[in-house]
């Protein structure tokens, strides 16, 4: 079948011989989900491309879904588990998947317009109260892996691109506090670790639905941090103020969010170092 492949997506599968091959059999893999699971076809999301192959769908019945295909990476891995970990309380519902192919059937969000397109006060306050909600200690045994496994996959995706790195002070003293932070948190929850205003959608069965968790459990501070990032002219004008005021909002430690704000700036892996505008971030936090 002619699939609607968006140019965000395949240029992310450009970058490894894996998800090359992954893409080549997707048109394959769509065509046998919408027959195995009675699927009409609908749009494809060109928004929310670039580590994922989504459309809406309309099951038997006329009930309204989201198909998703998420490309195999590290971060994304246990994201099924945990939507059935949530339950969707606060997130989607998640209405069949098939781990073997990463495939999800998923509850359309209704009219699905994206917090970011609300006031930044009211962005945080709805990040704040999505954030005590997700934040649950998961009983043992569960299939979600430390935060400190991400951390050392960052680290060594960075430390493979030392010559590339803009201040080596900076992502020295970043790289540490991935190693540290993780050690020395005195709480560990389920995290969705890519929490921002564009992954939570206007919905019907509540107001707000988060999608798209990449859930580990650790350090609930860190969970602030994408949220953060996304805020970068806020954080470039007024980096200690901007945290200090989503901290007490959430009622989280300062402290921890600034060290793991930092951090991020300073050393998360990324395409392009030297146009990045993160190390901007991390200076004024340095300071």
């Amino acid at each position: 079948m002619a699939l609607n492949i968006p140019e965000r997506l395949a240029a992310t599968c450009r970058q490894e011989p894996a998800w090359a091959t992954w893409l080549d059999r997707l048109p394959a893999t769509v065509e046998s989900l919408l027959k195995q699971w009675s699927l009409t076809p609908g749009t494809v999301y060109d928004e929310s491309a670039s580590c994922a192959w989504v459309a809406s769908v309309t099951c038997a019945g006329d009930t309204p879904a989201v198909l998703k295909l998420g490309l195999p990476h590290m971060e994304g891995r246990d994201e099924a588990h945990g939507l059935r970990f949530w339950n969707g309380d606060p997130t989607v519902r998640l209405l069949r998947w098939d781990d073997e192919l990463g495939a999800m059937l998923l509850e359309r969000c209704e009219p699905g317009t994206s917090l970011r397109e609300r006031p930044d006060s009211e962005q945080n306050q709805v990040i704040a109260t999505l954030l005590h909600r997700l934040w649950r200690t998961p009983k043992a045994p569960h299939p979600f892996r430390p935060l400190s496994a991400l951390m050392e996959y960052w680290i060594g995706e960075t430390v493979d691109h030392t010559e590339e790195w803009p201040d080596v002070e900076l992502v020295r003293d970043g790289l540490r506090l991935f190693a540290e932070l993780p050690r020395t948190a005195s709480e560990k929850v389920v995290l969705a670790t890519d929490l921002h205003a564009g992954n939570v959608l206007r919905a019907q069965r509540q107001p707000w639905l988060v999608i798209d968790p990449k859930p580990f459990v650790g350090d609930p501070a860190f969970d602030l941090t994408q949220h953060l990032l996304n805020c970068s002219a806020s954080l470039r004008s007024d980096a200690d103020g901007t945290i200090r005021r989503l901290a007490d909002l959430v009622g989280i430690d300062e402290e921890r969010v600034r060290l793991w704000t930092f951090a991020r700036a300073a050393a998360e892996p990324r395409a392009d170092w030297r146009s990045s505008g993160l190390i901007t971030i991390a200076r004024a936090l340095s300071k």
